[in-house]
């Protein structure tokens, strides 16, 4: 159909090609990032093609018919002399302004690489093989030797004036790839605590090329700088030498080394130490924690091209640094904000103070994802209740949020209403929780997680008894409760708060196995079977004997409430057979009975009511213990110190004294 007009095809499948990537943007709003990795991947190559061409066009005009006789795409027969001379100034002109462009091409390639770093640092996917980079800059490079020849052989066509203005733009262009290529390819820590050592590497993508032999190996240097030095730097276009180290660092010094199997050259920090960091002034209410850093990565090096010498500079990504462990979760607020909201190719380290909603719920889930190491990640459902609790607003619709901007203040700086504590040190106690302990809950969507107390009693009013769900505690951070449904005494639907479980609890007794325990709890919320729900995360309890002899003991759940009542099975249903007795360790007995004995172990001590929070039901889990014997039936033990009959008497309140407590 299109043998006669082949452009006509062209045309016809653009018009394809354009309907497809409107029908994309329909439905996802903005293109994928390989899209437009692929494009400028695309554009480039053509780019370099159409230099290449030009390239040979110019060399065939220099050589005259013979050359061109030999590529049918090159003809300069038939063309007067005059005609050919007056033609090779213009394709070089041509030819050195493509190389330009091209040249822009790679530095911004360059700058989105750094960028892509940086969001990595907060979980964003990256593609870090800097191979692709590395054979793009020595294209370049090859171009730029081959255009400045043909400049210096053309130098009568082009005249005096012409030649050194021409020189002059083609050695910034070689210049500036060459200071561009050098990169930090493994940044270091973004925290960076004192008295630790880390790791850091940086690669010159242009040294397995340009690098002249040397006697003695090049060397880098890393030191620590200040913001401010950091921002000096850059306003020098790094041109300028750093006068003062802002820290210590020991190991500061390696070999830049080229690999000629891998075709790279590189410097690898391993032991690096920062033994100690001097502070600068700091801006108005700003802490330590918001003080912002890097290390200058510097060497200098003698180039094969024109036996040139150059001084290579580059920043590593802002790093705030602390002295102790508790500056930790602060300086993770810091780094992530500054990650996350920076421009590329910004002043250093110049961040935005506020940001829009919707940039920041992609920034929490972005971080949330990476941490836990899961595929689930937030829902809007989970983006309202956060965007109420860190704008203090429980009146606004989930589409009021999406128009407001979230400071940094907001985030890190401000505490919460009735709290002691930020929102970002809040969701960083839940990122905490969810990684270490409940990684498989969430994946498995069994935790709603963000939700608040006051939703969650309007969630489960009218459910079944039985009925629970799991959040996040709202007044703790890093806990974890459990909101189920009880029915009153005058028969009306109650919803009761479990005291929220820490990261240290859930070690002891999983979560899993503490929602087996507890036989009020029935179905998930919605209608799910809480055996059919939590099934695979239950542990097989061990029975019998172990190989040294002993019997098997077990720690189970309960709950204050329910310690006067018969516990029932998962159903709901009371078992046929009677449950295995359980006691409390340590039981107080009716006066007298055990004093002789536990004088001798304990000092006396006053009987203290437990702190509870208020309106949390205890879980009691420390203290149940069952034993087992090896045919796999439960029995009480028979402890000379407390017996069976005693061991079923309603325990007193537990004393919180520490010399009653210490010897358990």
């Amino acid at each position: 159909m299109y043998r006669r007009d082949p452009l006509r095809l062209v045309s016809v499948l653009r018009a394809i090609l354009d309907g497809e990537k409107a029908a994309v943007l329909k439905r996802d709003h903005h293109l994928p990032l390989s899209f437009h990795r692929r494009q400028e991947e695309l554009k480039f190559k053509v780019g370099l093609q159409r230099l290449q061409h030009r390239m040979r066009r110019i060399q065939a005009l220099r050589d005259g018919p013979t050359a061109s006789s030999q590529d049918p795409q090159l003809k300069t027969e038939g063309k007067a002399p005059e005609s050919v001379s007056g033609e090779l100034p213009t394709l070089i002109l041509e030819a050195v302004k493509e190389l330009e462009a091209a040249k822009q091409q790679v530095l911004k390639r360059i700058q989105i690489w750094k960028r892509q770093q940086q969001l990595a640092g907060n979980g964003a996917q990256f593609e870090e093989n800097l191979a692709p980079l590395q054979k793009r800059c020595e294209n370049l490079v090859e171009v730029h030797f081959q255009l400045h020849q043909q400049v210096m052989g053309a130098s009568a066509e082009l005249g005096a004036e012409v030649v050194p203005r021409l020189q002059e733009r083609l050695n910034e262009v070689l210049s500036s790839l060459v200071k561009s290529s050098f990169l930090v390819e493994k940044q270091p820590p973004q925290v960076l605590k004192t008295q630790t050592k880390f790791q850091a590497s940086v690669r010159f993508l242009l040294g397995p090329r340009l690098l002249k032999a040397s006697a003695k190996p090049y060397l880098v240097r890393a030191e620590m700088v200040t913001e401010k030095q950091a921002r000096e730097l850059a306003l020098s276009a790094y041109s300028s030498t750093l006068s003062e180290s802002t820290g210590e660092i020991l190991h500061n010094v390696v070999a830049l080394e080229t690999n000629p199997t891998s075709g790279t050259c590189c410097a690898n920090f391993k032991n690096v130490l920062l033994k100690k960091i001097k502070r600068c002034e700091r801006k108005g209410s700003e802490s330590v924690t918001e003080e912002k850093c890097a290390v200058l990565f510097s060497t200098s090096v003698a180039l094969t091209a024109g036996n040139l010498s150059i001084h290579l500079q580059v920043l590593s990504l802002p790093i705030v640094v602390i002295v102790h462990g508790n500056q930790d979760n602060n300086a993770k607020a810091t780094v992530l904000w500054d990650n996350a909201f920076s421009e590329i190719d910004r002043v250093p380290f110049v961040v935005a103070e506020r940001v829009p909603w919707d940039k920041m719920c992609d920034t929490l889930n972005l971080k949330f994802m990476a941490e836990v190491q899961t595929t689930k990640g937030l829902l809007k459902e989970h983006y309202f209740f956060l965007a109420q609790k860190i704008f203090n607003d429980y009146s606004a619709s989930l589409e009021d949020f999406q128009s407001r901007s979230v400071s940094w203040a907001q985030f890190n700086k401000e505490i919460l209403p009735g709290r002691g504590f930020t929102f970002w040190q809040w969701f960083d106690g839940v990122l905490d929780l969810t990684k270490r302990c409940l990684k498989s809950y969430w994946s498995d969507r069994l935790i709603i997680g963000f939700i608040s107390k006051q939703y969650v009693c309007k969630l489960l009013s009218t459910e079944p008894e039985g009925t629970f769900l799991l959040r996040f505690s709202d007044s703790e951070i890093g806990g974890v409760t459990i909101a189920y449904v009880i029915r009153g005494k005058d028969g009306t639907s109650q919803v009761e708060n479990i005291q929220p479980f820490s990261a240290k609890d859930l070690s002891i007794r999983s979560l899993g196995d503490r929602i087996r325990d507890l036989g009020q709890l029935r179905n998930l919320y919605p209608s799910t079977p809480k055996d059919q729900a939590f099934g695979s995360h239950y542990n097989k309890e061990q029975t019998g004997k172990d190989g040294r002899g002993y019997v098997s003991t077990a720690i189970k759940m309960t709950v204050e409430s329910e310690r006067d009542q018969h516990p029932q099975s998962a159903a709901g249903t009371v078992p046929e057979a009677p449950p295995a007795r359980m006691f409390n360790l340590p039981m107080l007995q009716p006066e007298g009975s055990l004093q002789p004995v536990l004088s001798t172990i304990f000092p006396p001590a006053p009987f203290c009511p437990p702190s509870i929070p208020t309106g949390y039901p205890t879980g009691e889990s420390s203290v149940n213990v069952m034993v087992t014997n090896n045919l796999g039936s439960s029995f009480p033990s028979t402890s000379p110190m407390l017996s069976p009959s005693l061991a079923m008497d309603p325990p007193l309140p537990r004393c919180e004294d520490p010399a009653f407590r210490t010897p358990l």
